[in-house]
C-alpha cells in the first residue's frame, strides 16, 4: 500500500491560496488535502478557493487529471459501506474529491484487489488532482 502521493502533494500545494482571511472574516471550517495539509474556507458547502467543487457527503471522481473531463458523483445513500464499487465498464478516474465524512480507498484494480496500487484518503475533505494510478474501483469505509 502506498503511504505517500507525491504528485498529489505537489499539485495540491500549488492550489492552496496564499492569503489568509482578514480579521473580520466569517468563522472558517477546515479541510485537508491528500497531504494532510489543512485548508480553511469561509462558506460551509463550497470548495476551498481554487479547488474542484464537490458537495458535502459526496465522493466525486473525474475522468482526467486536474478535476477535468466527465465527473462521477457517489453518495453514501447509494453505496454499500465497505463493499467494492467498480466504476462502470469502460470508465476510470484520474482525480478525486472525498467529502463523504468517511475514509475512501481507491483501487487500480476494478475488483479492489490489493495486488495493484491502492490508496486511502480521509473523508473530511480531500482533494486529489492527480491520482498516482488509474482509479477503477473504490470502497467507502466505516469511520
Amino acid at each position: 500500500m502506498r503511504t505517500t502521493v507525491p504528485a498529489a502533494i505537489l499539485a495540491a500545494t500549488a492550489l492552496i491560496p496564499a492569503t489568509a482571511p482578514s480579521s473580520g472574516a466569517a468563522p472558517t471550517a477546515h479541510h485537508r488535502t491528500a497531504t494532510g495539509q489543512e485548508l480553511s474556507r469561509s462558506a460551509p458547502h463550497a470548495a476551498p478557493a481554487g479547488l474542484a467543487p464537490c458537495g458535502a457527503g459526496q465522493l466525486c471522481l473525474w475522468e482526467k487529471s486536474d478535476h477535468t473531463g466527465a465527473r462521477q458523483v457517489h453518495e453514501l445513500s447509494t453505496v454499500d459501506i465497505e463493499s467494492c464499487v467498480p466504476l462502470p465498464a469502460g470508465r476510470s478516474a484520474q482525480a478525486l474529491v472525498n467529502r463523504t465524512g468517511r475514509p475512501v480507498t481507491t483501487y487500480q484494480s476494478a475488483e479492489c484487489a490489493e495486488t495493484g496500487e491502492f490508496e486511502t484518503y480521509p473523508g473530511g475533505g480531500t482533494w486529489v488532482p492527480r491520482s498516482p494510478y488509474t482509479i477503477r474501483a473504490f470502497k467507502i469505509w466505516e469511520n
